[in-house]
């Protein structure tokens, strides 16, 4: 039989994704899941959006250019200047998701053996995405005690070698819910420019701050046009996780060259997600404030139906849609795959994400988890409920 590569032996199952069988064998037996481990709101998409797909009148589905429909570009390229990022159409390559956005930036950016700086925990496919690449993750950890803030520039200093070639931030992150604020990413700035990084910027979450928090982009950071690279996407801002549209953002001229020979080799981003992704540009603010105020609600029941939990501690995010939080236990992979073979409270379990899958580093976040409150507020109150009980009886292996 003929070998798999060693690439793909390496790659890394998503610990997002890993459990469904699990949670799939307890549907089965009657038990309702509560799914709080994947990022896919409930949400209603904006009708823009959705009139834009019905109405299409499209009688041929075509390619569209491979840097994405011209129109489109335009409206996003008028979109990020009402958030204070100036850029023009030509610096804007739609993709498909912001997956495909940070995996073609890397493969434009670092070569096999080049290292990137990350923050952990982070985005657990940020992994998947550098070894494609070729690239080494180099992790700079941040701890739950704290909020996950951005460690001292003193500490990146200290991880950059001659291999140093990026640093990648999630902002407000994944899966903390950390916002970077323009004090930190300022400092983030001369550390680029005295080692000439790249500086990619995940935004995805960019309209999701809370409690007056303002969000400030790695694109405003002036001398450096030709370093930072903005990974966007319209998943989360409107709900449209299925559209499978994102954007590669960026002033450097070489790397958009570059870019798009990979845009061009994959031919086109998805019609009918680009035809939903310009449409939804034409979204009220209304619909934001409604959705902002929904989010921290949910976070606000969340944090306080955990903290209330003996043994436990989660602090308060401050954006996006997810928290992680601190349990009485010695290993989140068990603890998660238990919930969903061995445990049930009232007929139901809850869905985590466990926190190992976030971390690069050996045997970090075996004591947390991930959790997306993309359920109502009744919703999460039960399954704060359901974590408590399962404490109560969890076996709690010692390794």
């Amino acid at each position: 039989m003929p070998k798999i590569s060693e690439k793909g032996l390496a790659m890394p199952a998503s610990p997002i994704r890993k459990l469904v069988p699990f949670a799939e064998a307890a549907k089965k037996r009657g038990t309702k899941i509560y799914h709080l481990n994947i990022g896919q709101p409930d949400i209603e998409t904006p009708e823009e959006a959705l009139s834009a797909i019905r109405n299409s009148g499209l009688k041929v589905i075509e390619y569209s250019h491979s840097a994405g429909v011209e129109s489109y570009r335009k409206k996003l390229a008028a979109y990020y200047s009402s958030h204070g990022i100036e850029v023009s159409f030509e610096d804007v390559i739609i993709t498909t998701g912001g997956s495909e956005a940070l995996q073609m930036g890397m493969m434009t950016c670092l070569n096999p053996g080049d290292e990137i700086i990350i923050p952990e925990p982070f985005y657990a496919n940020y992994i998947s995405f550098a070894m494609a690449a070729g690239a080494k993750v180099v992790p700079v950890k941040t701890s739950i005690d704290d909020g996950f803030s951005l460690p001292p520039i003193e500490t990146f200093e200290q991880l950059i070698t001659p291999r140093t070639k990026a640093i990648l931030i999630s902002n407000p992150g994944n899966p903390t819910g950390m916002i970077y604020g323009e004090a930190e990413l300022r400092k983030l700035r001369e550390l680029v420019i005295r080692h000439d990084l790249y500086l990619f910027s995940d935004e995805v979450y960019r309209e999701f701050c809370y409690d007056g928090m303002q969000f400030f982009s790695a694109m405003q950071l002036e001398g450096l046009e030709n370093n930072v690279i903005l990974i966007d996407s319209v998943s989360k801002r409107y709900s449209m996780c299925g559209a499978r549209i994102g954007a590669f953002v960026s002033r450097n001229k070489g790397v958009m060259e570059t870019v798009m020979k990979f845009a061009q080799a994959r031919l086109s981003p998805p019609t009918f997600g680009q035809i939903a992704g310009e449409a939804a540009l034409s979204t009220p603010q209304t619909y934001f404030d409604k959705v902002v105020k929904e989010y921290v609600h949910r976070r606000d029941v969340l944090v306080k139906g955990l903290n209330e939990i003996p043994g436990v501690f989660c602090p308060k995010p401050s954006g996006a849609f997810y928290a992680m939080a601190k349990l009485p236990i010695n290993n989140s992979d068990h603890f998660c795959r238990w919930l969903l073979e061995s445990f049930s409270h009232n007929g139901a379990t809850v869905m985590l994400a466990p926190a190992t899958g976030f971390y690069a580093s050996e045997g970090s976040g075996k004591n947390e988890v991930r959790i997306g409150y993309v359920l109502n507020a009744e919703d999460l109150q039960m399954s704060t409920e359901i974590i408590r009980e399962a404490l109560l009886v969890y076996p709690n292996p010692q390794s």
